[in-house]
């Protein structure tokens, strides 16, 4: 018999992972083995005279071991509950985190190391004696489960790349452990192995530690003009109590996030930039900062803003907007790693985690961004603002062989514009059974499970019809088209656009700008792999000749203001014509094929006005096929169903155009 093989058993039985009981029948049942006298009989009399030497100091570590537990008992304050239900905890998860190591966790993480320290201790010095392999997974006294658990945590951090992403993807696919074993999850996996489980499908949210506790909020100056305000903000302001709290706690976190904006540099700021900031200081409105601020990142999270930001998202879970506003302020904080550790420890995982598994595109594609941002373990590329991948918007073993980019037109969006058709019912019939789902998005749903080796993005960009709104003193030059062509290709190559063979889709003034990027890439050596990696191009009514619209507003400028967008439609302007030859002669040259659908039915503007946006003849580039669609100019890139004509077709050419990516 083995003395030394008890001593881990009788820790344990001490410290809760093995009953005292199953210790006790563990020691009769080992005592009771008989038989012929052998060479382990004689080495267990050796052991035992061993033993009589080293009882007292195993005593006094248990009795250490014992004082130790107790004490911790009375610094922590535990579920005890809790504890009953799970008798193989290891981490005992305290819901009140704090990252401070100085705190109660801190205490907790010191004394645990200790007490493995110990157990590893014994255990190797009885490899030792045994003249034994020593376990380093201590899989002489864990159970199965547990052990794996401890197994694929320490391969997480294993210093071989492709070990650490199997075994966070087998702690992402794993679905039986227990609940206090996504806890322990929670606890001990590091920055990179959270952030990868948070880019995992079907993630359970108990891997990820709650965000720490957020300082409380300012308390409102004694002001009656600040009451004042108040009162004609909300005229019911005194009728309603749990409104009024509401709004001096809004009042608050606004009147932060105002010292916030004013404690930021005004230095290095584009000029717009700076000017929609002091715009937000006058206006006090927590929604423009949130748009327009995403510079100085490293001043904003010295200054507390991870934090205001997580306050003001918690707050304002009313209100899809501004959150979605928030977690593209992350995203774009995210492009900077020296801030990924103060992201990560702020408590933004989880939140991004969550929001991953919203339904509605918008949100999930916003916290996608964001986390692809700060994955520099799977992500090579980075994602500039404006710049969203639809898919794979999680870790995928599938490997992407060629990349579809969506470019909006004008008024139009990254996700809005290619939604499916809505399809009007009578009030009184109801949907068939098994219908498709009404998709907000068919690039993410539709074409992704057709071609799922794809990476899909889109990108989006500010338009306008008017200029009768707010803007920024210089930026009718950034409206045009030649600069949002240098603004996007360098978004695109940061996003990794070039290195795989592409294919465009680009409605209505999108397609401008992929005819304006291509010519300029051709002309830039720092852009060939754009150029050259070119498939293909798909356009959904694009002006090619002019857009009756521009020659509506014109005719009517002084009333409508058209912005610098629509002038460039004009059917005689000269950038428009210069554009669409030095298109045609970089296409005839290249030989790639082009596939232009044109509207044939008149838009509805408003109650007034209806007319053809995109005529058939501006609409045929010249090159390549024309197919006239009977829809007007917002159904042409929005099918009503997947088995449709329009989206067919669309498939066809582009998986005809990567053929040979695809069948690789």
């Amino acid at each position: 018999m083995k003395f030394l093989q008890w001593a881990p058993r009788a820790i344990l039985a001490i410290t809760g992972r093995m009953s005292l009981a199953a210790y006790c029948v563990f020691c009769c049942r080992r005592i009771g083995t008989s038989g012929p006298t052998t060479k382990s009989d004689l080495l267990w009399k050796n052991i035992r005279k061993i033993s009589k030497l080293t009882g007292s100091l195993i005593l006094g570590g248990f009795v250490f071991i014992t004082y130790e537990v107790l004490a911790l008992k009375k610094l922590l304050t535990l579920d005890t509950q809790a504890v009953q239900q799970e008798k193989l905890k290891s981490y005992i998860y305290i819901n009140t985190v704090s990252l401070d190591p100085s705190e109660c966790q801190g205490i907790t993480c010191k004394a645990r190391k200790e007490l493995h320290k110990v157990v590893r201790k014994i255990l190797e010095t009885e490899a030792k004696i045994l003249r034994r392999p020593f376990d380093e997974y201590f899989s002489t006294f864990t159970e199965d489960h547990e052990r794996a658990l401890w197994v694929l945590l320490k391969r997480s951090q294993s210093e071989d790349r492709i070990v650490r992403l199997q075994a966070v993807q087998q702690l992402a696919e794993n679905g039986h452990w227990h609940d206090y074993q996504y806890r322990t999850i929670a606890q001990a996996c590091d920055q990179r192995t959270v952030i990868g489980l948070a880019r995992s499908k079907d993630i359970d949210l108990r891997v990820f530690l709650p965000p720490p506790p957020l300082p409380k909020v300012k308390d409102v100056p004694n002001d009656f003009s600040i009451w004042n305000e108040l009162i004609q903000r909300k005229k019911t302001f005194f009728q309603h109590r749990q409104k009024k709290l509401l709004l001096l706690k809004d009042y608050a976190i606004e009147d932060e996030l105002r010292l916030l904006l004013v404690s930021l540099p005004q230095t290095d700021l584009e000029q717009c930039v700076q000017y929609f900031t002091s715009l937000a200081l006058r206006e006090s409105s927590q929604t423009l900062a949130a748009q327009r601020v995403s510079t100085h990142c490293d001043k904003i999270e010295a200054n507390g803003g991870l934090q205001l930001l997580q306050r003001i998202y918690q707050l304002r879970n009313d209100s899809a907007k501004i959150q979605r506003n928030i977690i593209r302020i992350i995203g774009n904080m995210a492009l900077d790693e020296r801030l990924h550790s103060s992201i990560v420890r702020a408590g933004w995982v989880s939140i991004l985690a969550e929001a991953m598994k919203s339904p509605h595109v918008i949100q999930s594609s916003h916290a996608s961004r964001a986390l692809a941002n700060l994955d520099r373990e799977t992500v090579q590329e980075k994602y500039p603002d404006g710049v969203y991948v639809l898919h794979p918007q999680y870790r995928s073993s599938q490997p992407i062989k060629a990349d579809v980019l969506f470019i909006h037109g004008l008024l139009g969006a990254a996700f809005k514009t290619w939604r499916q058709q809505d399809i009007k019912r009578p009030l009184d019939v109801k949907a068939f059974e098994g219908e498709e789902v009404y998709s907000e998005c068919w690039p993410k749903t539709w074409l992704a499970s057709d071609c799922p080796s794809l990476r899909i993005v889109s990108v989006e960009y500010d338009t306008h019809l008017s200029d009768w709104k707010t803007k920024c003193p210089i930026e009718d030059h950034r409206k045009s088209i030649a600069y949002r062509s240098n603004e996007l290709l360098n978004k695109l190559r940061a996003a990794g656009v070039g290195d795989r063979p592409l294919v465009w889709v680009s409605h209505s003034m999108g397609g401008l700008l992929v005819k304006k990027m291509l010519v300029d890439a051709s002309k830039n050596p720092e852009m060939d792999k754009i150029v050259n990696n070119t498939r293909g191009i798909i356009f959904y009514s694009v002006p090619h000749h002019g857009s009756q619209l521009a020659e509506y507003s014109m005719n009517a400028r002084y009333l409508l203001f058209p912005s610098v967008e629509v002038k460039e439609l004009s059917t005689d302007s000269p950038a428009l014509k210069e554009l669409n030859d030095d298109f045609l002669s970089f296409a005839k040259d290249k030989k790639f094929p082009v596939l232009s659908f044109a509207e044939t039915l008149p838009t509805h503007i408003g109650s007034m006005i209806k007319l053809h946006v995109v005529p058939v003849d501006s609409a045929n580039l010249g090159i390549g096929d024309l197919i006239p669609v009977e829809v007007n100019h917002l159904n042409i890139c929005k099918p009503k169903k997947k088995d449709t004509f329009l989206y067919q077709c669309t498939v066809k050419f582009i998986q005809d155009a990567l053929a040979r990516e695809l069948r690789s």
